[in-house]
């Protein structure tokens, strides 16, 4: 390869000319990565606190995961659901039985999954509840993020998401989040199918409810025969403590919304996941997927998923999340540029006392970057920490003293 090819700008701008502008990545370009680590095309290494928005929950190419893909690549990899492969049962039966629920709907995407969970929630409320024809609706709250499709933009409170991309879906209310008086407002209606939620909301900024609204939530979802959907897509497997999020309190969803981290990073996978009741409601031909369910996904979430139990992940985000606080929280007490901490488990952020249309959080992650830390600001002056929970004690101390040490440049007395 030539010299000009190592250099960042020559990959900046072949982006740049021949790729959509629809994201706007930090300057770096990564060619390698290994457990919390990434490294650039000239061999710098950074710890990766974005962890793909939580896809790699077990490390980058986590070797026991790896193996599974090259296994099962040599052998099949697609059957699409035409017909029966060896390893899709199984699959539906370890994820099925690790969760509780007695049925599991395998799709690729995380915004794949949400839809298919509100179909699914929409076709419980005609054949179950008796909602007349066309005249369901699904209760979302404000700032909630689950993918860019015109279903999932038409449920979004940001601009950037949903203008200029209408007419929205129909049959959609939103409500602000953490407000249970509104919820019971709205769910009551006789048309209401679902209520669909994140327990933590994490694109809008780790956003964390009250103690007791997620089991509120529950009991008022059973009160008027409503629909619990829970969207664990970035909180689920491991990321905040517990292996869901709903766990912390009495919160069982009705359906549950899985993606990212259920491949560890590797490939597309997602998974819906709710009783026979509401998965029976969807027949032969109403819904599906070329690659949903194909062999070399079911073999490499498995592994993905034994990878989290096995190397005690769950418990390693929970202690290390709260030393992550812990140590934040007493940074903070002495700046002038952080506002607070929040978050559960290792899904955490630090709230810039700035405006969100200022550009200190971007220009943080810029210097955090070049210190060798690698995070991403969300909604202007929010930035979000989330390392894959393979991370050691050890390296999570190093990584505390890199983003303290960057933001006291930024301290106003600095």
């Amino acid at each position: 390869m030539e010299t000009n090819q190592r250099k960042p700008h020559y990959y900046l701008d072949l982006e740049l000319k021949y790729g959509a502008h629809n994201y706007k990545p930090l300057p770096v370009v990564l060619e390698r990565g290994a457990g919390v680590h990434l490294w650039d095309i000239n061999g710098k290494q950074y710890y990766d606190f974005l962890s793909a928005y939580s896809a790699v929950n077990q490390g980058h190419c986590h070797p026991k995961i790896i193996k599974a893909l090259q296994d099962q690549s040599l052998k099949l990899t697609l059957t699409s659901r035409a017909f029966h492969n060896n390893v899709l049962g199984e699959f539906e039966m370890f994820l099925s039985n690790l969760f509780g629920y007695e049925k599991c709907l395998p799709m690729n995407s995380g915004v794949e999954a949400g839809e298919t969970a509100v179909k699914l929630a929409r076709k419980w409320g005609y054949k179950n509840k008796k909602i007349k024809k066309n005249a369901a609706k699904i209760v979302f709250p404000e700032g909630n993020f689950w993918g860019r499709t015109l279903a999932a933009i038409s449920s979004s409170t940001d601009p950037v998401s949903y203008q200029d991309f209408g007419p929205y879906m129909p049959g959609y209310e939103i409500i602000p989040y953490n407000n249970l008086n509104l919820l019971e407002k709205k769910i009551s209606d006789p048309n209401c199918a679902a209520f669909m939620l994140e327990p933590i909301q994490g694109e809008a900024g780790v956003v964390v409810p009250d103690d007791g609204y997620l089991q509120n939530v529950r009991r008022l979802c059973n009160n008027y025969n409503v629909l619990m959907i829970a969207d664990e897509i970035q909180t689920g497997i491991g990321r905040t403590g517990k292996m869901l999020a709903t766990e912390y309190e009495d919160a069982r969803p009705d359906i549950l919304v899985l993606g990212k981290a259920l491949s560890g990073g590797v490939m597309p996978v997602s998974a819906v996941l709710c009783d026979d009741e509401i998965m029976l409601s969807i027949q032969p031909g109403e819904h599906g997927s070329t690659f949903g369910g194909n062999p070399l996904s079911a073999s490499v979430a498995t592994e993905a998923l034994k990878v989290v139990i096995d190397e005690g992940l769950i418990e390693n985000a929970r202690l290390l999340g709260s030393i992550f606080r812990h140590e934040m929280n007493l940074y903070i007490s002495k700046s002038k540029i952080v506002k607070l901490v929040r978050g559960k488990g290792l899904l955490n952020a630090i709230v810039i006392n700035d405006l969100p249309h200022s550009d200190t959080a971007w220009n943080i992650c810029l210097k955090l970057s070049k210190n060798g830390l690698l995070a991403k600001p969300t909604h202007g002056n929010i930035i979000r920490f989330a390392p894959p929970l393979v991370i050691t004690e050890e390296q999570l101390y190093d990584c505390i003293k890199i983003i303290t040490e960057t933001l006291k440049t930024f301290e106003p007395d600095h």
